[in-house]
């Protein structure tokens, strides 16, 4: 590790981190104080200072749960649970994940294939697009009941609606970004092509589509994190099981404030991987193209 990095990257994240920590447990302490106050009351204590903040961020049910309860539910229900327990976060975060892949996978070829469309066909151009677009105005709390009732209704339940809804979110932005790529070359090289008498296809093949390819792969960061949320958004009017989106659910049901944060922990977790995941395979197919590192 040089000493660029340690100032350039790690020092700055460590910094933020650790005045969200600082704020988390002040804001902490501040909205768990007015039950804690009612608990001592009645109980007829009357604690020192540091006493009474020590309690606040020590409840079992707190409005806000400090860090370390939660870091605490995370390591135990990560690395101490058997994988095909139900409190286990690695079983609820891979069958959140299968939905995510799945529906991050339609909705890759459903946004490539729309784009192609676009860029090649005038009509659709113009009638297409401003339907996808339009289509993101309505919001996914709306549509996610509304597909796990009808494909409920057809005896299609499980993974294939929360893939759908994932789906419904991942393929925008690859639509979006491909078409953006698909168009970026230059008029002079479209040009270029035309006086090597290239076809359509050549053209597509050998200018278009390289050129779409860091588009696609920065569009597909976005819709990776979009199918992860429609995956959760998904699994909550299906009353599902498992899953994080469950986890999410039992836990306001039963105000279990610590288990809602470790999901949530355990969904961010699993969206940054996703991500990063994306992110080596773009690098990967860029030098395999001849991209030099940056």
């Amino acid at each position: 590790m040089t000493s660029d990095t340690l100032r350039d990257k790690i020092i700055p994240v460590a910094t933020i981190l650790a005045v969200l920590i600082a704020v988390w447990y002040v804001a902490a302490v501040l909205m768990n104080a007015s039950f804690q106050r009612d608990m001592d009351q009645r109980a007829n204590q009357t604690p020192g200072t540091m006493e009474f903040i020590e309690n606040t961020l020590s409840q079992p049910k707190p409005l806000l749960p400090a860090p370390h309860q939660v870091v605490q539910n995370v390591f135990e229900n990560t690395f101490l649970r058997k994988l095909s327990s139900n409190r286990s976060l690695v079983y609820h975060s891979w069958v959140t994940l299968s939905s995510t892949l799945l529906g991050f996978g339609f909705g890759t070829l459903l946004g490539i294939v729309i784009a192609v469309g676009i860029v090649h066909i005038k009509a659709l151009d113009r009638s297409l697009m401003p339907w996808v677009i339009a289509s993101q105005t309505i919001p996914i709390l709306a549509i996610a009941p509304m597909v796990i009732v009808v494909l409920g209704a057809i005896n299609i339940t499980g993974l294939i609606p929360k893939a759908l809804i994932s789906t419904y979110l991942s393929f925008f932005p690859v639509t979006v970004g491909m078409v953006k790529g698909l168009r970026s070359p230059e008029v002079m090289f479209l040009d270029l092509m035309r006086t090597y008498n290239a076809t359509s296809a050549q053209t597509f093949w050998k200018l278009r589509v390289p050129a779409s390819v860091p588009f696609l792969f920065t569009s597909m960061k976005v819709a990776i994190a979009a199918s992860l949320v429609g995956a959760i958004v998904g699994e909550l009017p299906t009353g599902a099981v498992a899953g994080i989106g469950s986890k999410l659910l039992a836990g306001s049901y039963y105000s279990q404030t610590i288990d809602i944060w470790a999901a949530l922990i355990a969904g961010s977790v699993l969206a940054a991987s996703l991500v990063a995941i994306v992110g080596l395979i773009a690098k990967i197919v860029d030098r395999s193209m001849g991209g030099r590192p940056a």
